[in-house]
């Protein structure tokens, strides 16, 4: 396992792999098949959770790449390591409490105590229902578990992992990459997922900004409002056309470094991503 001899500081990114991903749930769901990522930029081979690892690891961060199986991100590893960064994979089942705390220890462990975490964790459960099961009454309770276990549990006990070392430090960046749902309640239609309860995340990341802004920790909720690039998405037929519809990862992590480095004195604590030629969601 790589570890962080250079002292460097640690960036975790919760959920470092893509669901649209060239062998992703979503591409496979969508498409019927992994697809060829090869003519694609290595930047956005892996959507927004491998554009911030690459990201921070050029910036020289030693960066934690978190996934529910190792392999899911092991190219996405090699690449940081072949533009000279340094990474690591740890595995990390976000439904279990047990897998959480396993996995930070091994951070801790190996990498060092995170100066930032970015919790970019995704799911498709609903995405799959048929148009005549658009309605909460044929959402299965499953389903729901999972949607609650990423979007509120999940960053609840990552929370509880990292956020006690920052405060004795008085400093670090713990940010939720979230998407347009989480800003009000909307109904789910056919081919998406079932996504109220990331209003969960943002409220979440609200308290989180009372509770520890003051004790140096800067908080933040991203709003990515909008399908961001990746294998997955630019090959769907109603993008092909529309480039100006998706939004650069690559763009999305320059953000969230942007949000890392800003001054203590003007912090921001919500930030919306939109594409220039929509309208931006409330």
């Amino acid at each position: 396992m790589t570890r962080n001899t250079k002292g460097k500081p640690v960036a975790v990114v919760i959920g470092a792999t893509s669901k649209w991903q060239s062998d992703g749930r979503n591409t496979k769901l969508i498409h019927g098949k992994a697809l060829d990522d090869s003519a694609l930029p290595v930047a956005v081979r892996w959507g927004v959770g491998g554009a911030i690892a690459q990201k921070f690891a050029r910036e020289g961060c030693f960066t934690v790449l978190t996934t529910r199986a190792a392999a899911n991100a092991a190219a996405l590893d090699a690449a940081i390591k072949e533009q000279g960064g340094q990474s690591m994979i740890v595995e990390l089942d976000l439904s279990s409490q047990d897998s959480v705390t396993k996995a930070f220890a091994t951070i801790r462990a190996e990498a060092g105590d995170p100066e930032i975490v970015i919790y970019n964790a995704g799911y498709l459960e609903g995405r799959d229902l048929p148009p005549e099961k658009e309605l909460l009454e044929h959402i299965p309770v499953e389903m729901f578990d999972t949607a609650q276990h990423i979007a509120s549990r999940g960053p609840f006990l990552v929370a509880k992992e990292v956020l006690p070392a920052m405060r004795q430090k008085n400093a670090g960046s713990f940010f939720f990459s979230n998407n347009a749902s989480s800003l009000r309640g909307r109904k789910r239609m056919t081919g998406q997922s079932l996504y109220y309860p990331r209003v969960m995340m943002r409220t979440l990341a609200q308290v989180l900004t009372e509770e520890y802004s003051e004790h140096g920790v800067h908080v933040a909720n991203v709003v990515i409002d909008g399908t961001i690039d990746s294998p997955g998405t630019r090959a769907m037929p109603r993008l092909q056309n529309r480039p100006d519809l998706i939004i650069n990862p690559v763009k999305i992590a320059e953000a969230f470094w942007y949000l890392h480095t800003q001054d203590h004195s003007c912090w921001t604590h919500e930030l919306q991503l939109t594409p220039f030629s929509t309208k931006p969601s409330y």
